[in-house]
């Protein structure tokens, strides 16, 4: 199965009606392996910063998560593993898998736990697979 096909079929699948508004699969060097039309153009500095919180939890707290230079305000996640940022009405989730970060960016009406399902559940896959 190609990586788009992850993230055309997995991430920005129906949920209860909603979708997510954007994602995309990485790699920790932050190459594109796949990714929505509607992901934002983002910068090696912001894939840095966020690979810097999942080797340092709490490094982008003071600052803030930026994604295509749209601000998160960082918010509990799990150490290592996810993190989750909310931006108004909306938010992203981030989840780490051996060699790649799983996107998911969503806005009212999905709710943050249905975004966090989607992105968690492939990025479990994908670990569970040697990914």
């Amino acid at each position: 199965m190609s990586w788009q096909t992850y993230v055309d079929d997995h991430l920005m699948c129906d949920v209860d009606g909603q979708k997510l508004t954007a994602a995309a699969i990485l790699g920790h060097d932050g190459s594109v392996w796949a990714q929505s039309s509607s992901f934002p153009q983002f910068k090696p500095e912001e894939i840095t910063g966020i690979n810097n919180d999942f080797n340092e939890p709490g490094f982008l707290a003071p600052t803030g998560l930026y994604l295509g230079s749209t601000k998160y305000m960082v918010i509990q996640g799990e150490p290592g593993a996810v993190i989750r940022g909310k931006k108004g009405s909306g938010g992203i989730t981030i989840k780490k898998t051996n060699q790649a970060l799983i996107f998911g960016i969503y806005d009212e009406p999905m709710t943050p736990g249905q975004c966090n399902m989607v992105v968690e559940r492939l990025g479990d896959y994908l670990i569970d697979q040697g990914y």
